[in-house]
């Protein structure tokens, strides 16, 4: 006699109470193995794939793709143990003392580290489903005739296709493989509603005249946009930033010339290449072991500013959902090296949409290269509960007094967003003008090391 086992959305962590379900990994009737991955799910910090902690045939699946659901919700039932399920499903611990029927890893929700096993497609005869089967949910939505494989469309860009009348099937998507993007459904509504404004053909026929519509509303709402998601989170903390840190912000011109010519020179050299943002980032650990003040946060309860020891070091990076800021883990024993490795993985993993949780929380101190938008200045806001943001602009040549004499050299602005608690302006100046001294002279850094 199988016994029918309810799984739920696990608790994931990090204060982290719901995620949307963005693709079905296993189907009714398909069996699975013990924490093989059964859901890919969007939470506020990342996609992350929850497995399974049972092993058996799967009964039925709750929520489709799109639909939110809060931890503890339920996931999906399994029969477990013999061919023939029990009559009711109920909840079970995590671990079984070894009948190896489930896991006896403790799940947060982004993978207990097993191999994904493989699964095959089974419709036992005498299997008796005890919650209402759904209707298998498709996997994606295709585009007829498109070469290679079929990418996985976002939830919420179906949910904006099917909102305004939208066939996907219709479109070409702009994106990696074809992937259609939010960009793209927006585009295509645009043109939509220019067809339907546009003034009918001229007929032989003179027309009876017609009175002229009246002109739409002014400010009128085409669009409302949930905040959910990666979307919703920076609106949570941004929000809270700016309600609970006084911040300010000083910035300088810096001439960073000769950075860009050892940066040359080193990958010239041969070995792996360093990043400029690499360089940046090494710059900022030594200007912080130098004012530790700027890598802490404020406790307001116990009226107490807390000096954090490692630097975390966090990094702005725009992806196709939203902003993210991956985090270097121990930024401070990092070499040059080590840190371009890092920097590179993480933003491979932003852009795929494959950061946990983890590589999302933490950080101490966050560098921001908005210069690859090609704007020189900024005023960021503190990512919380840190203290300071450093600013980087575009590198840019331009007029500037080197030796005595005007010459055209390789120019940057940078900002220190700060919070005021912390330390008051002498202390961000300092910080400010030790890393302007090192994009300008890099043997500084050296001498301090």
């Amino acid at each position: 006699m199988a016994q029918v086992l309810e799984f739920k959305l696990p608790d994931l962590g990090e204060g982290l109470t719901e995620a949307e379900i963005v693709r079905w990994l296993v189907a009714v009737g398909d069996v699975v193995a013990i924490d093989q991955p059964v859901v890919e799910v969007e939470t506020a910090k990342a996609m992350v794939e929850v497995p399974c902690p049972y092993g058996g045939v799967v009964t039925a699946r709750y929520g489709e793709e799109g639909t939110e659901l809060p931890v503890g919700a339920p996931l999906l039932t399994v029969a477990v143990g013999a061919s023939e399920p029990a009559p009711e499903p109920e909840s079970a611990p995590v671990a079984d003392g070894g009948s190896g029927e489930t896991s006896g890893n403790v799940l947060v929700g982004y993978g207990t580290g097993a191999p994904a096993a493989r699964r095959r497609r089974v419709r036992p005869a005498t299997a008796v489903v005890t919650a209402p089967v759904e209707t298998p949910v498709a996997v994606a939505e295709a585009v007829p005739d498109r070469a290679g494989p079929v990418p996985v469309i976002s939830p919420l860009v179906r949910r904006l296709a099917r909102q305004n009348g939208l066939d996907l099937r219709a479109l070409d998507g702009s994106g990696r493989d074809g992937l259609i993007l939010r960009c793209d459904v927006e585009l295509a509504i645009e043109r939509m509603e220019q067809a339907v404004q546009a003034p009918p053909a001229p007929t032989t026929a003179p027309a009876a005249p017609v009175a002229p519509a009246a002109p739409a509303a002014t400010g009128a709402v085409t669009e409302r946009v949930p905040l959910r998601g990666v979307r919703g989170a920076v609106a949570d903390k941004l929000s809270r930033s700016r309600r609970e840190i006084p911040e300010a912000t000083c910035w300088v011109d810096a001439d960073a010339t000769e950075l860009m010519a050892a940066r040359t020179a080193a990958n010239a050299a041969g070995g792996p290449k360093i990043s400029l943002i690499a360089l940046l980032a090494r710059i900022c650990t030594a200007a912080l072991a130098r004012f530790p003040e700027l890598n802490s946060t404020v406790d307001m309860e116990a009226r107490e500013i807390v000096r954090l020891r490692d630097v975390h070091l966090g990094f702005a990076a725009q992806t196709e959902r939203g902003l993210v800021v991956p985090v270097v883990r121990d930024a401070q024993d990092r070499s040059a090296e080590s840190l371009s490795a890092e920097f590179a993985r993480l933003t491979e993993a932003g852009r795929t949409g494959t950061l946990t949780p983890g590589d999302l929380t933490g950080g101490t101190f966050t560098l921001n290269n908005y210069g690859v938008f090609g704007v020189d200045g900024s005023t960021p806001i503190i990512n919380h509960p840190e203290a300071a943001m450093l600013g980087i602009g575009r590198i840019v040549a331009k007029p500037w007094v080197h030796d005595g004499e005007l010459a055209i050299r390789q120019v940057v602005q940078l900002s220190l967003t700060f919070d005021h608690r912390v330390c008051d302006g002498g202390t961000a100046g300092g910080f400010l003008r030790y890393v302007a001294d090192c994009v300008e002279q890099p043997a500084v850094l050296l001498r301090t090391l």
